[in-house]
């Protein structure tokens, strides 16, 4: 979920611009409950990225074997 976090920021402001800006058609609520879910799945990206680094940075240590 980490990799997608970009992908949910475009489709949050997209379905938020089109959602929000006054537009009156029939499946205007289709898209407004889109945009809570791109951005709660937006949030929650944000999170995972924050709380758990990527491991590559973390250096490991060979162990010898006797």
């Amino acid at each position: 979920m980490r990799t997608k976090t970009l992908l949910f920021l475009v489709l949050a402001l997209i379905t938020g611009l089109v959602g929000f800006t006054g537009m009156s058609f029939s499946g205007i609520e289709v898209i407004r409950v889109m945009f809570l879910i791109f951005a709660d799945l937006l949030i929650v990206s944000l999170m995972a990225k924050w709380f758990f680094p990527d491991k590559s940075k973390v250096k490991y240590q060979r162990v010898k074997s006797e």
